[in-house]
């Protein structure tokens, strides 16, 4: 890789954790993309001590000694994870036709910035792909030796996409959603009823407002329009921030801090665009079903209200 150079633009959002800033921002400046755009939430007033935690994560950004053109969105006030991000990521797309995007918890393998540059470059006009994910949920499972599948689920610990997609379709208010909710759609744009009615629930909760987040509305914007996903053959991207300081990723997973591995090149292609279903449905079983003792747990809790 010593002659390989990234040309792409590398968007990173931040907050209030400095150690895992830290340590993201080490891994993108190792990678030097020529153009780094920081999007920022500003303090919450109730939170003793945020403003100084803030203050001390957006100064890492001054640490770049690399040839770059930084470019900043820093909020003065706080505007909470679904208005930020969805802003900050509008905002990184007014600029860049693409760019390959971070979350300060989001631990890139090195192999990372070269894989999503040459398939942001091989799909750009192929309106059949909606995104270039470096998260893989497999656990070791592998269909062949491809380097990468492609998937209707959307995984963003680390990921990359174009502007036509991004603001060709996203909506953070979902106003699609009454339509779809009401003529039953969600079944057919999924294939399975039970699975619908999982993604009913959180699309409705999201919709009502009720979900301070901006990611579910990029999975309904994919799906609205039957785009699929790429996503690594070995998993390229280590969620650091399972903690108590995390604003969603709080609580224990077998996804929290799981190990990356360096994919290798070149690329591998896949025989054609086609979804890999036996690895999206390995995921739905691990990533979006609630396990049976957890719903039994939830059935004993409300009826003991």
């Amino acid at each position: 890789m010593s002659d390989w150079q990234l040309k792409t633009p590398v968007a990173f959002i931040i907050f209030n954790r400095p150690d895992t800033t830290e340590r993201v921002f080490a891994e993108i400046a190792k990678a030097r993309p020529p153009k780094l755009l920081v999007v920022a939430d500003g303090p919450r007033e109730n939170r003793a001590g945020e403003a100084e935690k803030c203050a001390a994560t957006r100064a890492i950004i001054d640490r770049v000694d690399w040839d770059c053109e930084v470019v900043r969105n820093f909020s003065d006030r706080n505007l909470g994870c679904k208005r930020r991000v969805s802003s900050g990521i509008d905002w990184v797309f007014a600029q860049v036709e693409e760019a390959i995007i971070l979350e300060d918890d989001c631990l890139p393998a090195p192999t990372f910035f070269r894989y999503c540059q040459e398939l942001l470059e091989r799909y750009r006009h192929d309106q059949r792909i909606g995104l270039i994910s470096g998260d893989n949920f497999q656990f070791g499972r592998r269909r062949n030796d491809d380097s990468y599948y492609f998937s209707k689920y959307v995984h963003i610990w680390g990921w990359a996409t174009w502007r036509d997609r991004w603001a060709g379709s996203y909506d953070v208010s979902m106003a699609k959603w009454p339509r779809i909710r009401e003529e039953g759609w969600l079944a057919d744009m999924l294939g399975n009823e039970r699975e619908a009615a999982f993604w009913n629930k959180i699309f409705e909760r999201v919709y009502r407002g009720e979900i301070d987040t901006w990611d579910y509305q990029w999975v309904f914007a994919n799906w609205v329009e039957g785009r699929s996903t790429v996503l690594p053959a070995t998993n390229l991207i280590s969620n650091i921030g399972f903690d108590a300081n995390a604003t969603h990723t709080t609580g224990d997973s077998e996804l929290a801090n799981l190990a990356s591995q360096p994919v290798v090149f070149p690329l591998k292609h896949p025989v054609g665009v086609i979804r890999n279903m036996q690895a999206d449905s390995y995921s739905e079983k691990k990533c979006f079903q609630i396990p049976l003792a957890k719903r039994i747990r939830n059935k004993l809790a409300g009826l003991l209200r």
